[in-house]
């Protein structure tokens, strides 16, 4: 309840996702001689001796996260796992355990709750991650999940936000922007759906994109692969909110200036067509769309040629002295990053 003896009231908008998470977080002190790393990154770190062990946690919540109108339950439990494993791979680790609290309404019979489990156990199966507990409760509003993972980082391959250096070069995996360009997809035929409901979906020849938002994968076989070319990333994050909100946090936590080009944003080539249907700017959707769960890393500019001819992953920039964030335009105009973050389904 709010305490009446402080009168101020700021609205949560005012201070956005990020302000109000390092408002929240500002007073936290670490206590314990073994918390390693405790904020500001994609998860905890513990130090067990020889080896971290990494914790994160993540709420996704009905109408803000999900809408089951055309989220199956099975791929939002393997999505609730995968949400989680992509902090633990962006710290460099490898996930090991999940926990699962799920508050259901009565709405939900058993046989739902069994389906997003299902998912679960699938995602469990195919990361090789053991489900090793968790709550049930009741719920008034809706479904909500909420997963803790852990996982193991070998010391010498634990990668923070903050360690990008002068010259380094910017990398990220796959493409961006395709799980944004999904939700425009399913958010339209949902309104459709509304207006008519003899209308059918017309979803053929989008499951690519559909797949990247409804039911996307953590990227554990680009760790697998940095590890076998004997690529140590000097600061790493994964791409939930969005690419620049991310190039940004890395900025944030190295210090140092981080320049992107707009002509090297890897975007699938089927999102261009679809941008100029929905009147939407391409490298806009590349550069805030959230939820792609790739990873975006630096390196070395000595580890270039281990990893320029891979398809997985894109050189997208570079880091120097300073502050903030570029975009260099194809057109060679420099302008400024912003952070938008993500909305999800927010009214």
């Amino acid at each position: 309840m709010f305490d009446s003896k402080n009168p101020q009231r700021t609205p949560i908008s005012e201070l956005g996702e990020f302000g109000l998470i390092d408002r929240l977080v500002k007073n936290a002190k670490s206590k314990l001689p073994n918390t390693a790393f405790a904020m500001g990154d994609d998860a905890g770190l513990i130090d067990q001796g020889e080896y971290f062990t990494a914790i994160t946690t993540d709420l996704l919540v009905e109408g803000v996260h999900f809408d089951l109108s055309y989220m199956p339950l099975k791929h939002l439990g393997y999505k609730s796992v995968i949400v989680n494993l992509s902090d633990v791979y962006a710290m460099n680790g490898t996930a090991e355990h999940i926990t699962v609290g799920i508050a259901v309404s009565n709405r939900f019979p058993v046989e739902a709750i069994e389906e997003v489990y299902e998912g679960i156990h699938l995602a469990c199966e195919h990361y090789n991650v053991d489900l090793i507990g968790g709550d049930t409760t009741a719920s008034s509003s809706g479904l909500m999940i909420s997963i803790t993972a852990t996982g193991r980082v070998r010391k010498e391959n634990a990668t923070m936000r903050s360690g990008a250096k002068d010259n380094d070069l910017i990398v990220v995996s796959g493409d961006v922007g395709g799980a944004y360009m999904g939700l425009q997809i399913l958010e339209r035929e949902k309104q459709v759906f509304i207006e008519n409901p003899d209308m059918q979906p017309e979803l053929g020849g989008h499951e690519y994109i559909l797949e990247r938002q409804l039911k996307p994968e953590a990227r554990k076989d680009i760790i697998d692969l940095l590890h076998k070319l004997e690529v140590q990333p000097t600061s790493m994050i994964d791409v939930s909110d969005g690419l620049s909100s991310e190039i940004l946090h890395l900025s944030k936590a190295s210090s140092h200036q981080f320049n992107i080009y707009e002509n090297k944003i890897p975007i699938d080539p089927s999102i261009y067509a679809l941008c100029e249907e929905f009147n939407l700017n391409t490298t806009t959707v590349g550069l805030n769309g959230g939820e792609d769960y790739e990873l975006l890393f630096t390196i070395g500019i000595e580890d270039h040629d281990k990893i320029k001819a891979n398809p997985n992953l894109s050189v997208i920039g570079y880091v120097k002295e300073g502050s903030g964030a570029n975009l260099i335009t194809r057109d060679d105009k420099v302008v400024e990053l912003k952070a938008q973050g993500f909305k999800h389904h927010e009214g």
